[in-house]
């Protein structure tokens, strides 16, 4: 399990932007870190459509030019099935996305400021630490009926809940 761990933190090297995004229905927040965890520009917050993404991929470039990273490699949490479209997205343009637990996330809210305090930002945040850190997966690609299962799955919860 460490070799595995260690062989994923050797691949976010000096060249990587490392951004984590925190998923949410209708607005993404995204931050973005260095190799060593250290904060690179202002969050963004950006619509869960193809001009949203746009904008995040924009905010992205520029944060590379003006850092003179080569690399980036996006996190995210896969819950629901709001992130599937945007991964799909950022995948079509040749940027590497990986997933990170949802659990291990809300157990590392306090590496950051020793805080469980919440907040989408502190999300994405710590999100981007935990890829540069080692703690993410590679995306698998599922078939289409089964993200379309996966869809309707989320939305009956949605359902059940209301009633």
């Amino acid at each position: 399990m460490q070799d595995k761990q260690n062989q994923l933190i050797e691949r976010i090297s000096d060249k990587h932007l490392v951004v984590g995004v925190d998923i949410a229905q209708q607005f993404h927040v995204a931050r973005a870190v260095n190799f060593r965890g250290i904060v690179v520009g202002n969050p963004i917050t950006f619509e869960n459509n193809e001009g949203g993404f746009s904008a995040l991929l924009n905010w992205i470039n520029n944060l590379k030019r003006l850092h003179k990273l080569e690399v980036s490699i996006i996190g995210m949490k896969p819950t629901g099935h709001y992130w599937i479209n945007f991964s799909k997205w950022l995948i079509k343009r040749n940027i590497e996305v990986v997933t990170v637990n949802p659990h291990l996330v809300k157990r590392n809210k306090e590496n950051r400021d020793n805080t469980q305090s919440k907040s989408d930002k502190k999300d994405a945040l710590v999100i981007g630490d935990m890829v540069k850190n080692g703690y993410y997966s590679f995306m698998r690609h599922a078939s289409e009926p089964f993200e379309k299962l996966r869809v309707l799955m989320s939305n009956r919860d949605v359902v059940v809940k209301g009633l």
